[in-house]
């Protein structure tokens, strides 16, 4: 079944336990909630939001994630970075490969992108069959038929 091509979701729906790695957990007891919101076709974009209560921990980032933080605020530290405060409206951009350690002063509420990194010589076939795709569809009969013009 193809997907929609617009999809909407509310993010004050309610969010399903998502635990953290106990190994992960440094102080506290920090219970994360997250709920799916969308899917990319070809699966490496993903939206989400999620929530934790106060508690201390690390994180290790598989994916490329950019966050914003919705409600709350956390206290971050990572290797070759001061520890800063972050707060509602912040964000923060975490590299595949990277690792933070969090704490949650009470509670916090982010809405995050992931985001699967292809390997550059891929990310440039990808990018070349999108432009010729869209070259085809704006010289498309239909489209110009229909009197819609296509912006460069």
């Amino acid at each position: 079944m193809p997907l929609a091509l617009i999809e909407a979701a509310h993010s004050g729906l309610e969010l399903e336990l998502s635990p953290i790695e106990p190994s992960w957990i440094i102080e506290g007891k920090p219970e994360a909630r997250s709920r799916l919101l969308s899917t990319s076709a070809c699966n490496t974009a993903k939206t989400l939001i999620w929530s934790c209560t106060g508690g201390k921990f690390d994180w290790y980032y598989d994916l490329d994630e950019t966050i914003i933080i919705l409600e709350g605020s956390i206290v971050l530290e990572s290797e070759g970075m001061p520890s800063k405060r972050y707060g509602v409206g912040d964000v923060i951009y975490f590299r595949r490969g990277a690792r933070a350690r969090w704490h949650v002063e009470g509670y916090v509420r982010k809405l995050a992108f992931l985001r699967l990194n292809n390997p550059f010589p891929f990310g440039i076939a990808i990018r070349a069959v999108n432009r010729l795709k869209f070259l085809i569809a704006r010289s498309s009969p239909v489209m110009a038929a229909a009197g819609i013009i296509v912006p460069e």
